[in-house]
């Protein structure tokens, strides 16, 4: 089940919610609210302070609880996910210890810089604005977690537990699930992109394919992912399912000699070129390429964005 996509909240149950982004691309990036008794917890925060405060007005409308948040969890590092934490003022901000520490690296204000720098870059520069463009990043003050944790960690919303898994390395260095049981709901970052193209800036691919494996183990009715609708269990199944196709395509193209640019281009998507972004592959082919050859050498973040718009059409092909 992948839910149509229709922007803005929805119930998800007895003091569940989910807020839904316009679409699964680039920056459009799901949260969720978790009340019960007098208390609530945000689930992510998203891409600029407008988008945020829209998204905070519209739950404290539907949600009394809401009103003050006492708690959120940023499930990764990614701004679309951490940008708006300035505006949940005095609530407790947690993170792993991973995703804290991978935050620092692109604060909001780089991204303004980058923004900026793109109109002068040709036709990659015209893929990260068709990427980013559209949010604001200027005026935004990076606010870091006041709490991490390794592993996993029990906190209580009223009488509910919930449940924080730390699964990364994966799409991240940190990535956290959000696990309500009472509401048998799961919110999972970007451990799902549905109907859109998953991109694995770290990996290893195992640890994301175990965290698919692991929300298939529980006990949920609804899951909440990163980007994309609301979906179940064939939605994971799926996501796995890429994972484990781009994997092994990857792996032939490496043991053949391919650069990882080279693969990228000649693997066939199939039923996967439907999925918004699928020029994704460029980054995932480099991650796994990467993972093949035992390599700790980052390839630089400029580098995969010409990748990614040679085969989204915005340049010409390089050789």
């Amino acid at each position: 089940m992948a839910t149509k996509q229709v922007e803005g909240l929805h119930c998800l149950g007895q003091g569940a919610y989910a807020w839904l982004a316009p679409e699964p691309g680039w920056g459009w990036s799901n949260a969720g609210l978790i009340a019960d008794g007098d208390a609530s917890l945000l689930v992510d925060t998203l891409f600029d302070l407008s988008l945020t405060d829209r998204m905070l007005r519209t739950m404290r409308d539907a949600e009394p609880r809401a009103k003050s948040i006492g708690t959120l969890v940023n499930t990764h590092a990614n701004g679309d996910h951490c940008h708006g934490n300035e505006l949940i003022v005095g609530a407790d901000i947690i993170a792993s210890s991973a995703s804290a520490a991978e935050m620092s690296e692109l604060p909001p204000e780089a991204m303004a810089a980058l923004v900026e720098a793109a109109h002068d870059l040709g036709p990659v520069g015209e893929y990260f604005l068709h990427c980013f463009g559209q949010f604001t990043f200027s005026g935004i003050t990076h606010t870091p977690p006041t709490r991490t944790f390794d592993g996993e960690l029990e906190l209580q919303v009223g009488d509910k537990p919930i449940h924080l898994i730390e699964v990364g390395p994966a799409h991240t260095r940190g990535d956290v699930l959000v696990y309500s049981p009472r509401d048998k709901v799961v919110f999972t970052g970007d451990i799902l992109f549905i109907e859109g193209t998953p991109i694995m800036w770290q990996g290893p691919v195992g640890n994301w394919i175990k965290a698919c494996e692991l929300i298939e183990d529980m006990d949920v009715d609804l899951i909440v992912p990163g980007h994309g609708p609301v979906t179940d269990k064939h939605g994971v199944h799926a996501v796995k399912h890429y994972l484990q196709f781009v994997h092994e395509q990857a792996r032939q193209r490496y043991d053949a000699g391919l650069s990882a640019l080279e693969a990228a281009r000649d693997i066939e998507l199939a039923e996967y070129s439907a999925w918004s972004d699928p020029e994704r592959i460029a980054v995932n082919v480099d991650s796994l390429y990467r993972e093949f050859s035992a390599s700790d050498q980052a390839t630089d973040i400029f580098e995969l964005f010409a990748r990614m718009a040679e085969l989204a059409g915005f340049t010409a092909k390089r050789e």
